[in-house]
């Protein structure tokens, strides 16, 4: 019984070959020059300021102010650091809708 063989293509026989069918292919199928282009946009995160950055952000209002907003739920605020000596940032969109329902 013998075996079938195998015939070993040189590497300009095999780029002819591939140049060959990928130019049928493109005959066979459509080629579209126009790449679909895909936006992604950036998740909106909010603005948050520091203790010091908010007091600065509305004249009149102190740190002491801000951080009272905080203690009492006032505010949208997150602690960055661990335990209770992280530092508070605060989200400036609810802090400034805070002052502008209460001062209006």
């Amino acid at each position: 019984m013998q075996r079938g063989r195998r015939t070993l293509l040189t590497i300009k026989q095999r780029n002819e070959l591939i140049a060959a069918v990928s130019a049928l292919l493109e005959k066979m199928i459509p080629v579209e020059d126009e790449r679909q282009t895909i936006t992604v946009s950036k998740p909106a995160f909010p603005e948050m300021l520091t203790i010091k950055e908010c007091a600065a952000l509305v004249s009149g209002l102190t740190e002491h102010t801000v951080r009272m907003l905080v203690k009492q739920g006032k505010v949208k605020y997150i602690r960055c650091g661990e335990g209770a000596r992280g530092k508070i940032l605060v989200s400036k969109d609810s802090l400034l809708k805070y002052l502008s329902a209460v001062c209006a």
